[in-house]
């Protein structure tokens, strides 16, 4: 049996909440609210920097992880692109991620799946987006983990 402390990892507890609340314990926004919303989310997450920390398996070390978010923009149908420059290990390309959001409540919720990726491969991720902090799962090919971390203003934005 697993130790408790896999139980009551806070991320997972916060995932977990999140998928309940999309579930149809949300608030339902009107139109105009839910485009304040997005509006919100595109300023926000323009010109930032996602730093954080990421794990391998069921391994419990954490790996450094950084994402440069030029801006983002909605193209329609839930589909928005991201502007990003991925870092991790000896990884480092500068490429536009389509994605699809996703709305819990008020919460954005990034989904990606099987997307080729050019330079680092084909992945998977669902990533929650709450205040100015990210939180998430990935897969890559046969390997995935956890991902979190803040989300802070890029010191060398525009």
């Amino acid at each position: 049996m697993p130790p408790c402390s896999t139980f009551l990892n806070p991320s997972l507890i916060f995932l977990l909440s999140a998928a309940f609340v999309g579930c149809g314990g949300g608030d339902p926004a009107t139109e105009a609210e839910q485009e304040a919303r997005e509006e919100a989310f595109r300023q926000s997450m323009s010109g930032v920097v996602l730093e954080g920390f990421f794990t391998v398996g069921d391994g419990a070390e954490l790996r450094k992880e950084r994402y440069e978010i030029a801006k983002v923009s909605k193209l329609g149908g839930g589909i928005w692109v991201f502007q990003a420059r991925i870092q991790y290990g000896s990884h480092d390309v500068t490429v536009p991620v389509p994605v699809r959001m996703e709305w819990a409540g008020n919460t954005p919720v990034l989904s990606l799946t099987e997307v080729a990726i050019p330079g680092l491969g084909t992945f998977t991720a669902r990533v929650l987006f709450y205040d100015e902090q990210y939180v998430g799962v990935w897969r890559h090919g046969e390997v995935g983990g956890l991902h979190f971390g803040r989300i802070v203003p890029d010191p060398n934005s525009e």
